[in-house]
C-alpha cells in the first residue's frame, strides 16, 4: 500500500508497506526493522513472534521514545508483559497492532511531531 504522510525534515516516514516489508526514506527493509522518528533505521533481530524477548525491547527502550508502536506481523498478537518490561520500567508507552496498522499509526504520530518508534515484525525471512 502506498502511503502519503506529511514529511517532517529529518524524520523517518514510512512511504510504503506490504507483507514483504516497508520502504523508509527510499530504502526497502524486508526483515524486522526498528523505525525511530529520527536517526538510523536499523534491523531488528527478531525473526519470529515466538523469538521476542526482553532484550528485543531493551534495544527500543535505549532510543528513549515516548511511545512504541509494535507491529506484530500479519495478525494481531500481544507479547507477554515480561517481554515488554524494559519499556514499562521506563514508562514508555507501547501499542500493539498488526504491522499494516502499525505503519499507518506510526506515520500519523510522526506527522504530529511525536517521539515514536515503529518496531515492525516481518516473519517471512526475506
Amino acid at each position: 500500500m502506498k502511503m502519503h504522510a506529511d514529511r517532517l525534515e529529518g524524520s523517518n516516514a514510512i512511504s510504503r508497506h506490504g507483507p514483504e516489508g516497508v520502504i523508509v526514506n527510499g530504502t526497502e527493509h524486508r526483515r524486522s526493522v526498528l523505525v525511530p522518528w529520527i536517526g538510523p533505521v536499523t534491523p531488528w533481530n527478531v525473526a519470529a513472534f515466538e523469538a521476542l524477548d526482553a532484550a528485543a525491547f531493551e534495544a527500543i527502550a535505549a532510543l528513549q521514545p515516548e511511545l512504541v508502536i509494535f507491529g506484530s506481523g500479519s495478525r494481531l498478537r500481544f507479547p507477554p508483559p515480561a517481554v515488554l518490561a524494559p519499556l514499562m520500567k521506563r514508562r514508555i508507552g507501547v501499542e500493539t497492532m498488526d504491522t499494516p496498522a502499525a505503519c499507518r499509526t506510526y506515520n500519523v504520530l510522526l506527522a504530529e511531531g511525536r517521539t515514536v518508534v515503529a518496531a515492525l515484525l516481518f516473519e517471512h525471512g526475506g
